[in-house]
């Protein structure tokens, strides 16, 4: 009788929970030169921790997000609240001198240390009677998690119908969806124009739950020869880093990738189906009317 060795399939188990993930964000944000996209730690994390494929792309819900994905956000979340770490609108995060210099204790407490300010702050609005504790319940889910579940319910002509209008939005022109059956995965061709100069990009969607690999980027780079300068992939998932990898090879033409988080991003700096509330803040300038 032959033997047969049973492996089991990647656990969210296997991962790492996301206060210990604090520690490997500060890591790679010294490592990456103080500053890094999320994409940049995402990838850094990921092999500074040997995780498998399999790990990195066990999906977090209903959305494109993976675990990791989620548990590194809450991470750079945690931290943030501490003034560890910061980040510029455009999802450039940068450690401050602060982060530089907390210690291994410091980073320990501070799970403990934003949950006594959440409930501090829940008792003092009175807005949170039930307060249990856990971990989803300590702060909403976040606002990328819920957009991208809500884009992920969405069919698949109507997600590129959206990403013709973030094209068209982000100053392309001349947008069309060209997707066919046997056009090596092209969903749709723009122009954009830079100064004096013009490019034609090729661009595919892909309303995915999961993580693109490097062989859907070579296809895509394939099908690309001698019809456009430049191609863009849109994810609502993640990018595996052989496809992040594949898709800045040195010698082929580069290939732009959107994953499921620059995709908010987007949408939320564009306005498109996402609405920013802002608080008023009024500052009186005594020097002003002292100077009439």
């Amino acid at each position: 009788m032959s033997s047969q060795i049973l492996t089991s399939a990647p656990s969210k188990r296997d991962l790492p929970k996301f206060d210990a993930l604090m520690r490997p964000v500060l890591e790679a944000l010294q490592a990456l030169g103080g500053s890094a996209s999320i994409a940049e730690l995402h990838d850094w994390i990921a092999d500074y921790l040997n995780l498998s494929d399999g790990l990195r792309s066990i999906p977090y819900g209903k959305g494109g997000m993976t675990i990791l994905q989620y548990r590194l956000h809450w991470a750079r979340s945690y931290l943030k609240r501490v003034g560890a770490i910061e980040n510029s609108e455009r999802g450039i995060w940068t450690i401050t001198d602060a982060g530089r210099q907390m210690t291994s204790e410091e980073i320990s407490q501070v799970k403990k240390r934003v949950r006594m300010e959440n409930r501090l702050r829940r008792q003092q609005a009175e807005e949170d009677t039930n307060d249990n504790e856990s971990f989803d319940a300590d702060e909403d889910v976040d606002w990328t998690t819920r957009l991208l579940n809500t884009v992920g319910q969405i069919d698949p002509s109507a997600f590129e119908r959206l990403c013709q209008r973030i094209l068209r939005e982000s100053g392309f022109t001349r947008v069309d969806i060209t997707g066919r059956s046997g056009d090596g995965g092209i969903d749709g061709i723009g122009v954009l124009r830079m100064n004096l100069v013009s490019f034609h990009v090729l661009f595919q969607c892909k309303r995915w739950k999961g993580s693109v690999g490097s062989s859907v980027v070579r296809d895509f780079r394939g099908a690309m020869v001698g019809r456009a300068d430049k191609g863009l992939i849109i994810t609502t998932g993640t990018f595996t880093s052989d496809a992040r990898r594949e898709a800045a090879r040195d010698g082929a033409p580069a290939i732009d990738l959107v994953d499921g988080e620059s995709l908010c991003t987007l949408l939320k700096d564009l306005k498109l189906g996402v609405k920013v509330r802002l608080v008023e803040e009024i500052e009186i300038e005594d020097g002003f009317f002292h100077s009439i």
